[in-house]
């Protein structure tokens, strides 16, 4: 059982989170208290730490506990297709009206994964496009950008090796006609990892990106407090081009001044329309 936290341990908890700041380049200000202090927890229970102050004793004295936090501190629990009815809607209306808007030569569509993890949206998004187009596949250029800030998530996310639990909602014949089982695990096909990339970004103070199609950032922002996540929604808004697509997670909210920007196009679902 912790200890309750004394008042004198607010400092080290401060001391933490410039640590933190310092040793993994993970911005804790953004995030809310109650959220970061139940991950922080974790590590305590699982290290024998009773306060914040022996928790910082222990990272200054074993570096091998970095990996350990940083894991803890961006775990997502996620697996392909997850939340099925927001990609029915996705793969129903979103996909095909980018695709019909799309005319001419070069037909370039952009799609980007925002606190992408370890890839299974990105992925789950590549094998509905393939899908949807067969044979007309080749005459476009599509990029599925992933980005996060945990770079192990990112490693895996490029390996493209997932385990049976992530699987879970994948449709057999997407399982058969994407996917090579070895060894217990499933690697995804070299003409889906074609089309997507994986790249460390930081929300919060990472370079704005643009350019873009479609936005899906869900059950990110809840973790936010509400100026950040203002500040988020509208970065979302600029990155889209002409009647682009913003997905967000069913237990989030627009607050903000992107409220009035961005027209509902599913409310249910949470998906937006610039």
């Amino acid at each position: 059982m912790l200890k309750p936290v004394e008042k004198k341990d607010d400092e080290y908890y401060q001391t933490l989170k410039n640590l933190i700041q310092k040793n993994l380049g993970f911005n804790s200000n953004q995030y809310k208290d109650s959220h970061f202090k139940r991950r922080i927890d974790v590590r305590l229970r699982a290290t024998n730490t009773s306060t914040y102050k022996e928790y910082v004793e222990l990272l200054q004295s074993d570096r091998n506990e970095y990996p350990e936090l940083m894991e803890t501190l961006t775990v997502n629990v996620t697996n392909f297709f997850r939340n099925p009815e927001v990609y029915d809607i996705v793969e129903k209306e979103i996909l095909p009206a980018i695709i019909k808007s799309k005319t001419g030569g070069l037909r370039s569509i952009r799609i980007w994964s925002a606190g992408c993890s370890i890839g299974v949206e990105a992925y789950s998004l590549a094998m509905l496009f393939h899908n949807l187009l067969g044979k007309e596949f080749g005459k476009y250029n599509i990029k599925i950008t992933g980005t996060d800030i945990d770079r192990e998530s990112l490693l895996k996310a490029q390996s493209g090796v997932y385990s049976e639990a992530e699987m879970k909602d994948v449709r057999p014949a997407f399982l058969k006609k994407y996917f090579t089982k070895e060894e217990g695990k499933y690697l995804i096909s070299d003409e889906l990892k074609k089309i997507t990339q994986f790249k460390k970004q930081d929300l919060i103070s990472g370079p704005k990106m643009s350019g873009f199609d479609a936005v899906f950032c869900r059950n990110v922002t809840i973790y936010f407090q509400k100026e950040l996540q203002e500040q988020l929604y509208m970065d979302f808004y600029n990155a889209l081009g002409k009647d682009g697509f913003f997905v967000m997670g069913k237990t989030e909210t627009l607050i903000g001044p992107s409220k009035d920007k961005f027209k509902s196009y599913n409310s249910k679902e949470r998906i937006y329309q610039k």
